[in-house]
Protein backbone atom coordinates (compact mmCIF):
# COMPACT_ATOMS: atom_id res chain seq x y z
CA UNK A 1 0.00 0.00 0.00
CA UNK A 2 1.55 3.05 -1.01
CA UNK A 3 1.53 5.86 1.81
CA UNK A 4 0.62 9.12 0.82
CA UNK A 5 3.01 11.91 2.22
CA UNK A 6 1.70 15.51 3.09
CA UNK A 7 4.87 17.05 4.33
CA UNK A 8 8.44 17.69 3.19
CA UNK A 9 10.81 19.10 6.02
CA UNK A 10 14.40 20.23 5.58
CA UNK A 11 17.36 21.44 7.15
CA UNK A 12 18.48 24.65 6.43
CA UNK A 13 22.36 24.72 6.75
CA UNK A 14 24.34 22.47 4.65
CA UNK A 15 20.90 21.71 3.22
CA UNK A 16 19.42 24.37 1.55
CA UNK A 17 22.29 27.44 2.61
CA UNK A 18 25.92 26.44 2.84
CA UNK A 19 27.02 27.44 6.52
CA UNK A 20 29.81 29.77 4.98
CA UNK A 21 27.50 32.96 6.75
CA UNK A 22 27.06 31.15 9.89
CA UNK A 23 30.54 30.04 10.46
CA UNK A 24 31.55 33.95 9.36
CA UNK A 25 29.81 35.24 12.30
CA UNK A 26 31.08 32.59 14.56
CA UNK A 27 34.42 32.09 14.29
CA UNK A 28 35.40 35.43 12.52
CA UNK A 29 33.06 38.46 13.45
CA UNK A 30 32.50 37.48 16.81
CA UNK A 31 36.25 37.14 17.80
CA UNK A 32 37.13 40.15 15.68
CA UNK A 33 34.50 41.94 18.15
CA UNK A 34 36.63 40.53 20.86
CA UNK A 35 39.69 41.30 20.00
CA UNK A 36 39.06 45.29 19.28
CA UNK A 37 37.39 44.88 22.62
CA UNK A 38 40.55 43.37 24.37
CA UNK A 39 43.06 44.46 22.27
CA UNK A 40 44.26 41.67 20.78
CA UNK A 41 45.61 39.55 17.61
CA UNK A 42 42.54 37.79 15.84
CA UNK A 43 43.99 34.67 16.08
CA UNK A 44 44.67 34.98 19.41
CA UNK A 45 41.04 36.37 20.27
CA UNK A 46 39.91 33.77 17.89
CA UNK A 47 41.21 30.83 20.52
CA UNK A 48 39.97 32.39 23.20
CA UNK A 49 36.79 32.64 21.82
CA UNK A 50 36.35 29.36 20.61
CA UNK A 51 37.51 28.38 24.17
CA UNK A 52 34.31 30.24 25.78
CA UNK A 53 32.31 28.43 23.27
CA UNK A 54 33.52 25.13 24.49
CA UNK A 55 32.90 25.77 28.13
CA UNK A 56 28.94 26.24 27.54
CA UNK A 57 28.72 23.62 24.94
CA UNK A 58 25.98 22.57 22.61
CA UNK A 59 24.23 20.89 24.98
CA UNK A 60 23.42 24.39 25.93
CA UNK A 61 20.78 26.74 24.42
CA UNK A 62 23.03 29.78 25.44
CA UNK A 63 25.92 28.15 22.86
CA UNK A 64 22.91 29.57 19.98
CA UNK A 65 22.39 32.88 20.77
CA UNK A 66 24.22 35.49 19.40
CA UNK A 67 22.57 38.20 22.57
CA UNK A 68 23.81 35.85 24.94
CA UNK A 69 27.36 35.80 24.01
CA UNK A 70 27.48 39.84 22.58
CA UNK A 71 26.18 40.33 26.37
CA UNK A 72 29.19 37.47 27.95
CA UNK A 73 32.05 38.41 26.02
CA UNK A 74 30.95 42.46 26.09
CA UNK A 75 31.11 43.12 22.86
CA UNK A 76 31.28 46.47 21.00
CA UNK A 77 28.18 47.03 18.37
CA UNK A 78 24.95 45.58 18.28
CA UNK A 79 24.94 41.67 17.32
CA UNK A 80 21.97 42.67 14.96
CA UNK A 81 24.65 44.61 13.02
CA UNK A 82 27.24 42.05 12.98
CA UNK A 83 24.29 39.68 10.98
CA UNK A 84 24.14 42.36 9.24
CA UNK A 85 27.40 42.67 7.99
CA UNK A 86 27.79 39.21 6.73
CA UNK A 87 23.93 38.66 5.28
CA UNK A 88 25.30 39.50 1.79
CA UNK A 89 27.57 36.05 1.82
CA UNK A 90 24.22 33.43 2.33
CA UNK A 91 24.52 31.03 -0.70
CA UNK A 92 21.71 28.79 -1.74
CA UNK A 93 22.89 25.51 -3.21
CA UNK A 94 22.45 25.59 -6.51
CA UNK A 95 19.64 23.39 -7.30
CA UNK A 96 17.61 24.45 -4.43
CA UNK A 97 15.22 27.16 -6.03
CA UNK A 98 14.25 24.42 -9.04
CA UNK A 99 13.88 21.21 -6.64
CA UNK A 100 11.66 23.49 -4.62
CA UNK A 101 9.40 24.78 -7.21
CA UNK A 102 8.69 21.42 -8.14
CA UNK A 103 8.06 19.86 -4.28
CA UNK A 104 5.74 22.73 -3.25
CA UNK A 105 3.95 21.61 -6.24
CA UNK A 106 2.98 18.35 -4.74
CA UNK A 107 3.88 18.71 -0.50
CA UNK A 108 3.66 21.15 1.75
CA UNK A 109 6.74 22.08 2.80
CA UNK A 110 8.55 23.02 6.05
CA UNK A 111 12.19 23.99 7.45
CA UNK A 112 13.41 22.55 10.90
CA UNK A 113 16.63 24.05 11.90
CA UNK A 114 18.40 23.99 15.37
CA UNK A 115 20.07 27.33 14.50
CA UNK A 116 18.93 30.31 16.52
CA UNK A 117 15.91 32.54 14.37
CA UNK A 118 17.75 35.45 14.46
CA UNK A 119 19.83 33.24 11.90
CA UNK A 120 17.16 31.54 10.49
CA UNK A 121 15.28 34.93 9.53
CA UNK A 122 18.65 36.28 7.90
CA UNK A 123 19.17 32.83 5.94
CA UNK A 124 15.76 32.45 4.31
CA UNK A 125 15.22 36.14 3.61
CA UNK A 126 19.05 36.53 2.07
CA UNK A 127 18.29 33.55 -0.15
CA UNK A 128 14.98 34.08 -1.10
CA UNK A 129 13.23 31.04 0.31
CA UNK A 130 10.81 32.48 2.66
CA UNK A 131 7.64 31.65 -0.65
CA UNK A 132 8.63 27.94 -0.43
CA UNK A 133 7.49 27.37 3.04
CA UNK A 134 4.60 26.69 5.12
CA UNK A 135 6.03 26.91 8.38
CA UNK A 136 9.61 27.53 9.68
CA UNK A 137 11.06 26.07 13.14
CA UNK A 138 13.90 26.94 15.13
CA UNK A 139 14.54 24.05 17.56
CA UNK A 140 15.92 26.58 20.03
CA UNK A 141 13.99 29.48 19.76
CA UNK A 142 10.73 27.90 19.45
CA UNK A 143 10.60 24.58 21.69
CA UNK A 144 13.58 25.24 23.57
CA UNK A 145 15.44 22.10 22.38
CA UNK A 146 18.94 22.41 21.76
CA UNK A 147 19.19 19.17 19.59
CA UNK A 148 16.65 16.82 16.55
CA UNK A 149 15.41 14.24 19.05
CA UNK A 150 12.80 11.99 19.41
CA UNK A 151 10.70 14.68 20.97
CA UNK A 152 11.38 17.38 18.64
CA UNK A 153 10.13 15.53 15.89
CA UNK A 154 7.10 14.32 17.83
CA UNK A 155 6.46 17.91 18.52
CA UNK A 156 6.71 18.51 15.51
CA UNK A 157 4.60 16.15 14.15
CA UNK A 158 2.00 16.99 16.79
CA UNK A 159 1.97 20.63 15.52
CA UNK A 160 1.65 19.89 11.40
CA UNK A 161 -1.06 17.41 12.74
CA UNK A 162 0.00 14.21 10.99
CA UNK A 163 1.71 10.72 11.83
CA UNK A 164 5.71 10.21 11.56
CA UNK A 165 5.04 8.01 8.04
CA UNK A 166 3.20 11.17 6.60
CA UNK A 167 6.45 13.35 6.70
CA UNK A 168 9.76 13.43 4.98
CA UNK A 169 12.91 14.95 6.52
CA UNK A 170 15.82 15.67 4.66
CA UNK A 171 19.29 17.06 5.72
CA UNK A 172 22.85 17.01 6.23
CA UNK A 173 23.54 15.11 9.82
CA UNK A 174 23.62 11.52 9.92
CA UNK A 175 22.32 11.37 13.51
CA UNK A 176 19.98 14.27 13.98
CA UNK A 177 18.60 14.01 10.06
CA UNK A 178 18.38 10.57 9.93
CA UNK A 179 18.83 7.95 12.35
CA UNK A 180 16.60 9.77 14.85
CA UNK A 181 13.44 10.82 12.54
CA UNK A 182 14.11 7.50 10.62
CA UNK A 183 13.82 5.35 14.27
CA UNK A 184 10.26 7.07 14.24
CA UNK A 185 8.84 5.89 11.15
CA UNK A 186 9.73 9.22 9.34
CA UNK A 187 10.86 8.93 5.55
CA UNK A 188 14.40 10.22 5.82
CA UNK A 189 16.77 11.06 3.24
CA UNK A 190 20.74 12.27 4.45
CA UNK A 191 22.42 14.59 2.26
CA UNK A 192 26.20 14.14 1.76
CA UNK A 193 27.48 16.69 -0.82
CA UNK A 194 30.52 15.15 -0.32
CA UNK A 195 29.53 11.85 -1.76
CA UNK A 196 31.27 10.07 0.91
CA UNK A 197 28.52 7.48 2.03
CA UNK A 198 26.34 5.22 -0.08
CA UNK A 199 23.45 3.36 0.99
CA UNK A 200 19.60 3.45 1.31
CA UNK A 201 18.15 6.92 2.17
CA UNK A 202 21.86 8.96 1.15
CA UNK A 203 21.39 11.46 -1.78
CA UNK A 204 24.23 13.78 -3.22
CA UNK A 205 21.75 16.82 -3.56
CA UNK A 206 18.31 17.69 -3.75
CA UNK A 207 18.13 16.79 -7.29
CA UNK A 208 18.42 13.25 -6.33
CA UNK A 209 15.56 13.69 -4.33
CA UNK A 210 13.52 14.86 -6.65
CA UNK A 211 14.28 11.74 -9.01
CA UNK A 212 13.22 9.31 -5.92
CA UNK A 213 10.37 11.15 -5.04
CA UNK A 214 8.96 11.39 -8.56
CA UNK A 215 9.49 7.23 -9.01
CA UNK A 216 7.50 7.43 -6.55
CA UNK A 217 9.94 5.29 -4.48
CA UNK A 218 8.59 6.03 -0.63
CA UNK A 219 5.91 4.14 -0.11
CA UNK A 220 7.77 2.31 2.37
CA UNK A 221 11.16 3.03 5.36
CA UNK A 222 11.66 -0.43 4.31
CA UNK A 223 12.84 0.26 0.86
CA UNK A 224 15.48 2.39 2.62
CA UNK A 225 17.18 -0.70 4.45
CA UNK A 226 16.95 -1.73 8.24
CA UNK A 227 17.67 0.34 11.13
CA UNK A 228 20.65 -1.80 11.95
Amino acid sequence: MVRRMRYISFDLDGTLVDERFTDLVWHHGIPALYAQRKGLELSHAQELVLQEYRKVGDGALEWYDIEYWFKYLDLPGEWEDLLKRYSSLVQVYPEVHDVLTWLREKYSLIVLSNAAREFVDVEMREANLTGYFERIVSATSDLGLVKKSPDFYRQICEILGVHPHELIHVGDHWEFDYQIPREMGIVAFYLDRRGEMEGPGVIQDLRTLQEVLDGGQTSGSEEWGDKG
